[in-house]
């Protein structure tokens, strides 16, 4: 580039002459020109951005208690679970403030602690690691393994996952890199056998490899619309080792082969298999070990990348209540504040509530399904309410007969506050 001291050179940004205190920088092109004044103003909003980005540091990093506490306001049971993941992500954030090295010596690394959460459908998996992001203020992404697809194949790219960080985090690499990644159903991506196969498992243990590299750590490149990787394609570059993965899965069937492994009697009529009850299956898959994995379908690299894992026990009818009426932000909490604005009063009976646990129960469906029964049930009311003149000071509640469908939600229904 040519700097410039002539008075005929205006500066592009500002369109001020070049003077004593003006010096011009030209493009390759030479028609176009910067001063050092709007260098200076660039530099300045360059460095505000990244400030907004600033290097986690010992003393913002919650304790676990305080992690504990945290999780305890927005999810309902699951102590040990809750316990596990507060260690684990104050240890991993710690990591992330402090140098590589610990002392002199060089050798001494602290490495990335990924985490497997193995549970039944609904009972909180994704909200744990979602209210960790939240209390962390970090960008969170959450995919789906079943979508991902080895590469060259239809289906996603593993990458594809590392997009989805990035534009949770608006577009900011920085932020990005040091964010939360959860991946559901891990599970459904098993080895189909522990037997070679002579077709290519393209979204089971061929996506198992893939993940390998992203999780560990390494400066991977993105395809910024998605979708599949082309030669001439400009590509995001990100480096994923401070990213924080947690993997999710069911797991159906993994207790049976730890029960293998440690009842006296797994086979015969001495066998417990498919008889225990709920508290049985989480201490057995408390006692997960890498084999048991391994057996289950998970390839050996991948297993050693999630030191970690805890499982999570089926929520009860208690525990069902519980996140319906307690959390910050129930369900319950929600629904009264959409009819508020709407001046209405709702009030749900005890004996509503127990119902709705009831249903959820019966669908299988545990905490995700709480919200799909109420909006179901109040779907009527909630289309005719918003063209319902003169309802200040209007109530509504919901009973267990609301509820059984027996008795419709209806503007019938309101009555005056």
């Amino acid at each position: 580039m040519k700097r410039f001291g002539s008075d005929s050179q205006f500066c592009s940004f500002c369109g001020k002459p070049a003077d004593n205190s003006r010096h011009l920088v030209a493009a390759p092109s030479g028609n176009i020109h910067i001063c050092n004044q709007c260098v200076a103003v660039c530099q300045s909003i360059l460095d505000q951005e990244n400030s907004e980005i600033a290097p986690i540091v010992m003393s913002d990093v919650p304790k676990p208690k305080a992690f504990k506490e945290y999780l305890d306001q927005y999810v309902v049971g699951q102590e040990d679970a809750k316990r596990v993941l507060s260690v684990a992500v104050y240890n991993h954030y710690k990591r992330m403030s402090v140098p590589k090295t610990l002392s002199n010596d060089d050798d001494i690394l602290i490495e990335k602690s990924n985490i497997l959460l193995m549970g039944p459908t609904g009972s909180g998996k994704t909200l744990l690691a979602k209210t960790l992001a939240q209390k962390l203020k970090v960008p969170f992404a959450i995919a789906d393994a079943t979508t991902l697809t080895e590469a060259g194949y239809v289906g996603e790219d593993v990458e594809n996952v590392l997009l989805k960080l990035i534009n949770a985090a608006n577009g900011n690499i920085h932020a990005a890199e040091r964010g939360i990644i959860f991946i559901d159903e891990i599970d459904k991506i098993s080895r189909k056998s522990e037997n070679t196969s002579i077709t290519r498992d393209v979204s089971g243990e061929g996506v198992q490899q893939a993940l390998l590299k992203i999780i560990e750590g390494t400066h991977a490149s993105v395809p910024p619309q998605g979708g599949r990787k082309h030669p001439n394609q400009e590509m995001i570059e990100i480096d994923t080792t401070n990213i924080l993965f947690i993997l999710g899965g069911a797991f159906v069937g993994l207790e049976k082969i730890i029960e293998q492994r440690t009842a006296d009697h797994a086979m015969g009529f001495g066998s417990n298999v498919g008889i225990m009850n709920e508290e049985e299956r989480m201490n057995l898959l408390n006692q997960c070990t890498p084999d048991d994995l391994v057996k289950f379908g998970l390839i050996p690299e991948l297993i050693g990348r999630m030191p970690i894992s805890v499982a999570l026990k089926e929520l009860t009818r208690d525990d069902l209540v519980q996140i319906l009426t307690e959390p910050k932000n129930s369900i319950t909490k929600q629904f009264k504040a959409s009819f508020a604005l709407d001046d209405v009063a709702l009030e749900f009976t005890d004996e509503a509530i127990g119902e709705i646990a009831d249903e959820a129960i019966r669908q299988k469906t545990g905490a995700r399904g709480l919200r799909s029964i109420v909006e179901k049930m109040l779907a009527d009311i909630m289309y005719e309410l918003p063209s319902i003149e003169n309802r200040a000071q209007k109530k509504l509640i919901i009973s267990k007969e609301i509820v059984q469908n027996k008795v419709h939600a209806s503007i019938d229904r309101l009555l005056t506050a």
